[in-house]
């Protein structure tokens, strides 16, 4: 096995930030502090440069299978070696959706041969699987769509919901908007034609109706629930009165953190998704729910779609805009600015996502942990451009912003799939592994304290 030695780095840890030299043995960190004169193959000289644990995106739509058009596994895959991202986990509303045991199989098969970095697969929760969530194994936990999506996968009756909790025990995620709301919000305004009414009919009001619904669920039945994507200032509150009873977990996407309503006349449809933007006021109280740790995570919903299928009248044009690739230099331009510190940075991006989802031996620089690593200039200034993109949907919202702060090597199971700007495609990522019996984010947490 090839030892790398990753010589004074400036290592972010849970809690500090220290200058000192990682040992990279096979695909495992050996030693955190190697003393002089330590064996190795290789040497990354990191002089000058952050090393981060892999970020872990504990919410993407990859497209494979079925909607490769817009991406798959591979072009994903490769964009989130550029970001630093090591590991993902991906959503079930492919075509065919992911609600069965079978399903999963198929798409672990798919990303073993295609995935450049690690890989994990939600299954989805319909009205009448319950039986497939309950036995179903190799994943993460269960989503479910409380809140409009395609097919089967729109789960919004309360009997399914009281099912679905009720007869399964793997960690449920959620989609939180109250579909009932969205509908009348649809039907006062008419005939919706101006991308500004997709915040008004997917409002503060169906976020925080739905977020209320699902943790009064979470804690009857004891069961732990992640809330996805948080989009407003009026779901803080509602996570925070049920976080002390430790079933519940929630986080941010990076297009909430940093994009609202007052973006809509600049980007158009490129800025539609599910939840909708909000106001300027709702990115600053999501920031500090943030550092106050009522929300945890930080992720991207990675949603591609064409250009052209982005450029249909509203609301014909659908939601979603792609992320992996800068949710790294965005967050670090954020800590340029003094918003978050590296340590919030590399708790928020890699260590809370493997607590929340039990990933075994990821999220932070810890001997005997996986080497999946990412080095960043934090000095480098550069413009995020569309042609930058690996994604196979070719562009992002955020072209023409200058970040500070910038992966320059990322390195998964030991080994480099990005460095000199380059993907190095012939390495293949592993699939994820999960621990449930070690009781998620709450149960855990305290290991990491300062």
């Amino acid at each position: 096995m090839t030892r790398t030695l990753i010589r004074n780095a400036t290592v972010v840890l849970p809690n500090e930030v220290v200058t000192t030299s990682v040992l990279v043995d096979g695909g495992t960190i050996a030693h955190v502090g190697v003393p002089a004169g330590a064996a190795h193959d290789e040497l990354i000289d990191a002089s000058g440069l952050h090393l981060f644990p892999g970020l872990i995106d504990d919410q993407v739509h990859f497209r494979e299978p079925g909607l490769t058009h817009k991406e798959d596994l591979y072009t994903a895959s490769m964009a989130c070696a550029a970001g630093g991202v090591t590991t993902f986990l991906e959503m079930p509303n492919t075509n065919p959706t992911t609600t069965s045991q079978a399903a999963l199989v198929q798409k672990l098969a798919l990303a073993e041969r295609k995935s450049i970095v690690n890989y994990g697969f939600y299954v989805g929760a319909t009205p009448t699987n319950v039986v497939e969530l309950r036995h179903a194994r190799r994943t993460p936990g269960i989503k479910i769509f409380v809140g409009s999506s395609t097919g089967d996968l729109l789960v919004d009756e309360q009997e399914a919901l009281e099912t679905i909790y009720g007869g399964s025990t793997l960690p449920i995620c959620v989609h939180a908007e109250d579909e009932t709301t969205i509908r009348e919000n649809r039907e006062r305004l008419g005939e919706p034609s101006s991308i500004h009414d997709h915040s008004r009919i997917r409002d503060h009001r169906a976020a925080a109706i739905a977020t209320e619904r699902i943790c009064d669920l979470a804690v009857r039945h004891r069961h732990r629930t992640h809330i996805l994507h948080v989009s407003s200032a009026t779901e803080l509150p509602i996570i925070a009165r049920y976080l002390p009873s430790g079933y519940i977990t929630a986080e941010a996407c990076i297009h909430h953190l940093l994009l609202n309503t007052g973006d809509y006349d600049r980007l158009g449809t490129l800025a539609q998704m599910n939840p909708s933007l909000k106001g300027p006021e709702d990115n600053e109280q999501i920031w500090q729910a943030l550092r106050d740790l009522t929300l945890q995570v930080v992720a991207t919903d990675h949603a591609p779609h064409t250009l052209e299928e982005k450029a249909a009248p509203y609301p014909r044009s659908p939601s979603g805009m792609p992320n992996v690739q800068t949710l790294l230099t965005l967050m670090l331009q954020q800590h340029h600015l003094g918003r978050c510190t590296l340590p919030e940075i590399a708790r928020w991006t890699a260590l809370h996502p493997a607590l929340t989802w039990d990933i075994c031996n990821k999220g932070a620089i810890i001997e005997g942990y996986d080497a999946d690593l990412t080095l960043v200039d934090l000095n480098a200034t550069r413009t995020i451009t569309n042609d930058q993109q690996l994604s196979k949907c070719g562009w992002t919202a955020f072209d023409g912003v200058t970040t500070t702060g910038w992966p320059t090597h990322t390195m998964v199971g030991g080994r480099l799939v990005f460095a000199d700007e380059r993907v190095d495609t012939s390495v293949r990522g592993a699939e994820a592994s999960y621990d449930h019996d070690r009781g998620g984010y709450w149960a855990r947490i305290g290991e990491f304290a300062p």
